[in-house]
């Protein structure tokens, strides 16, 4: 073998070395490449995924919100809802008593037009009557003086006259509906007056002789019960122009005289 072949195969060995080792050395060169870039890319999961983390968390937090809040507003709203509720069956509570209250007053109010009704009546009858009496009076006036009083004691017809006659006077005389009203208004109880049949039985006459022209007699009178109801009295609790009675002339009386 000689030298330069030597030599060839020297530098081939050389050449083959140091390529081997150039390779050997880019390799290397591309691992800590690939770790180099699996490691950005594990760091940029890992942001990404703590990226994702925040934006759920975040997400959550804003749905807890919502729905705490949403909550909140629908028990706002029963409240709001059974207050409403209260409110109204307190108002219809308050219709119902006002309605009642409506239609007592409505009663009240009618009965009161019914007494205020009877009660003008009333006046009007009054009224009506007054001036009946005070036209009786100016008619009795127009014949005279006149003076009535009534006996101070309870007495028989004769003793009541007799009473009349001792002060100047004699049981009264009734012979118009006008003086029958106006002594029917003056007298509050039983009282005698100067008529009476004891000298005959169903005569009647006044105590001045004078003949019974037209008389004012209970229903029924005279009915001379007992064949000894001789007297006559004057009853004012019965209907004016129907208060005559016949009665034994012994009954105790009080004698109604004029003067």
């Amino acid at each position: 073998m000689d030298l330069e072949a030597i030599y060839a195969n020297v530098d081939c060995r050389g050449n083959e070395s140091t390529t081997g080792s150039q390779i050997q050395g880019h390799g290397q060169d591309e691992g800590k490449d690939l770790k180099q870039r699996g490691s950005r890319c594990l760091v940029l999961i890992t942001v990404g995924l703590g990226l994702i983390c925040v934006l759920l968390l975040v997400f959550i937090i804003l749905l807890h919100i919502t729905i705490t809040a949403e909550r909140d507003l629908i028990k706002s709203y029963k409240n709001t809802v059974e207050e409403f509720n209260q409110t109204i069956n307190s108002l219809q509570d308050n219709h119902t008593d006002l309605m009642i209250k409506k239609h007592q007053l409505q009663n009240n109010f009618s009965s009161l037009s019914q007494k205020k009704g009877k009660l003008e009546t009333r006046v009007k009858d009054l009224t009506a009557t007054k001036n009946q009496l005070q036209r009786d009076f100016d008619s009795l006036n127009k014949k005279g003086p006149v003076c009535f009083f009534m006996s101070t004691e309870l007495k028989s017809w004769s003793d009541s006259r007799k009473y009349c006659r001792d002060r100047g006077a004699d049981l009264v005389i009734i012979n118009t509906e006008e003086k029958q009203r106006f002594i029917s208004s003056l007298v509050s109880e039983r009282v005698w007056i100067g008529l009476s049949d004891r000298k005959q039985e169903g005569i009647m006459k006044w105590v001045d002789n004078s003949p019974l022209k037209q008389g004012f007699w209970l229903n029924g009178e005279p009915n001379n019960q007992g064949g000894n109801e001789d007297c006559i009295e004057l009853m004012p609790s019965n209907p004016v122009l129907n208060n005559w009675n016949d009665l034994q002339c012994s009954v105790k009386r009080k004698g109604f005289c004029e003067k």
